[in-house]
């Protein structure tokens, strides 16, 4: 009989979990409120083309809450997967809600503010992607 020998690598500290739930606070929240109040999740949806909205709305609820549990509870490769799902709807969300490029001027800085601080937020998610866990 063969032995297989596996290898267990040590528990993750509380901090890292705290920073993960606090990277994901803002999708846990948004996919409460959407899920609270579908009704105003798909008309978001529409307001953004997205038709027909009820799916869509329905893909957003399910990325924002289990997104965030797989990132802070989640195996490794779970984590990951997450984390790089969840940076790409931020951009492609922040592409179609921040486009501070077409705004007219008195939306110009408030949308590119917002842009470049949802940048920094899939920047973070994408180190998370890539680097799973500390060292």
């Amino acid at each position: 009989m063969t032995r297989i020998e596996t290898v267990s690598l040590p528990a993750e500290p509380l901090w890292w979990r705290v920073l993960l739930l606090l990277l994901s606070s803002a999708y846990l929240q948004g996919g409460l409120v959407k899920l609270t109040d579908f009704a105003g999740a798909q008309a978001e949806m529409a307001h953004f083309g997205l038709q027909p909205a009820a799916p869509f709305a329905a893909a957003v609820v399910v990325l924002e809450l289990v997104g965030p549990l797989l990132l802070v509870l989640g195996p490794l490769r779970w984590r990951r997967l997450a984390a790089l799902a969840l940076a790409g709807f931020t951009f492609a969300a922040s592409l179609m809600a921040n486009a501070f490029w077409s705004a007219p001027p008195d939306l110009h800085m408030p949308l590119m503010n917002a842009f470049f601080e949802h940048l920094g937020l899939v920047a973070a998610l994408l180190m998370v992607a890539m680097l799973g866990r500390p060292r």
